[in-house]
């Protein structure tokens, strides 16, 4: 098929990769434009743009698609169908209607839960069971069209969202490619309207750690904001980030430290399991602990 690719980050990469072993032509890929980065603050491509640029591939970043001259470019393709995965703009009407089989978009839940930004972080800082990979027909609401496949997989009691995040990319990849070869036969099934959940997008402000909450509740956060922006705690004078944990054994007041990294919560306690102090890498726990001299407590 000619396709329109559009997405911006790593979680997109897989998937223009995937289209392209499968052999479909793809037109164009449509990304967010460059971005000061590092030290000089020089614009630096994205994941896609830069791995499409490797392939070989066409690729723009308007800043917006309101335009007519930007939505009559997008026409011009003349796309079969637009596979969106994590772009990061809004898609007009006119966009959305341009491919003779609209725009695809892969979601990374189970639709309609986690609607919105943020679902893979949203799924484990919940205490979700479950998610999974929908490929939705798209339409002007927010992650509100008619879903052609979905595929549910277990999230992992230690697993956290950097992990999770590459799993459903994968899976993502391998369906849309699936989809789009029984793209005729697939019947469109329309979300239902119970059980609508929002998937803000996380807010740094959410990183700081409450130890008086149940340590279910902190071991979430801790992998639910992994690796990025971190769940944050301060130790021995430190704004000390925690990168993965699991639950413990253990009581004590909220934030004492009861042995090595497992430290008391509201009820229970977490076993921190990999850590970085500010300037350092990230460590495993042994490591960390080696020449750092733990407090008593943390807050």
């Amino acid at each position: 098929m000619r396709l329109v690719f559009t997405g911006s980050p790593d979680f997109s990469v897989p998937v223009l990769e995937a289209l392209v072993e499968a052999g479909h032509d793809i037109a164009a890929v449509y990304c967010q434009p460059p971005r000061p980065a590092g030290r000089g603050k020089k614009d630096r491509p994205g994941p896609v743009h830069a791995r499409a640029l490797e392939l070989g591939l066409e690729v723009r970043h308007p800043v917006s698609l309101k335009g007519a001259e930007e939505q009559a470019d997008f026409a011009d393709l003349n796309a079969d169908a637009a596979v969106v995965v994590a772009y990061g703009l809004i898609l007009p009407q006119a966009i959305l209607d341009a491919p003779t089989h609209g725009c695809l978009n892969i979601h990374a839940s189970l639709l309609p839960r986690w609607r919105g930004a943020a679902p893979i972080h949203r799924a484990i800082m919940a205490g979700d069971a479950e998610t999974g990979i929908c490929i939705m027909q798209m339409e002007a609401g927010l992650d509100t069209g008619p879903v052609l496949l979905r595929e549910a997989t277990p999230i992992g009691a230690e697993e956290i969202t950097a992990l999770l995040h590459d799993r459903l990319a994968a899976m993502g990849s391998r369906m849309i490619v699936d989809a789009l070869a029984r793209l005729d036969d697939l019947t469109p099934e329309v979300q239902a309207e119970d059980g609508v959940t929002y998937a803000a997008k996380i807010d740094k402000a959410e990183a700081r750690v409450d130890w008086t909450k149940p340590a279910a509740e902190v071991d979430r956060l801790i992998r639910g904001l992994s690796p990025f922006p971190g769940a944050k705690c301060d130790m021995a004078g430190e704004q000390v980030k925690l990168l993965a944990s699991r639950l413990a054994d253990g009581n004590g007041a909220p934030g004492q430290v009861l042995d090595g990294l497992t430290i008391a919560c509201g009820e229970g306690a977490v076993q921190i399991l990999r850590a970085q102090r500010p300037g350092k890498r990230a460590m495993e726990a042994e490591d960390f602990l080696r020449g750092f001299d733990m407090p008593d407590h943390v807050a």
